[in-house]
């Protein structure tokens, strides 16, 4: 598991063996994260509605379907405007204590279909688990 700190190239998992010298076909057991976390909070907003209540701004968050596709910096942008004028304040100042608890009450089912490296994990550790 890795974190792709960018959007991801075609074939991102091969270029990465090929850098550090692994066999390709390791490319399959090879899973990104997304770059930062808090795309998986824009797959659910109702779940940001009832955790930052009164003052929320959802309109501030982009809307795209895939959240991995989403810039870093309108995460940054999007997060802080939706936050700021709640009633727990900005994300960002209060990221150590928030985000955890996001994390805990978002929708893995909703985080799956908007996210699908992480659709990709899941269904692979099923897979292996059954």
């Amino acid at each position: 598991m890795i974190d792709s700190e960018c959007p991801l190239a075609p074939r991102a998992a091969a270029a990465l063996c090929r850098k550090r010298k692994w066999d390709t076909s390791n490319a399959a057991s090879i899973f990104w994260m997304v770059q930062m976390m808090e795309s998986w909070f824009h797959a659910d907003k109702n779940a940001l509605k009832d955790f930052y209540g009164a003052g929320f701004n959802e309109n501030a968050l982009k809307s795209n379907p895939n959240v991995e596709d989403i810039s870093k910096q309108d995460l940054k942008n999007g997060l802080s405007a939706a936050t700021k004028d709640s009633r727990k304040g900005n994300y960002f100042d209060n990221k150590t204590q928030h985000g955890p608890k996001l994390l805990e009450t978002i929708k893995p089912a909703l985080v799956q279909q908007a996210a699908p490296n992480c659709k990709r994990l899941f269904t692979i550790i099923r897979q292996k688990l059954s």
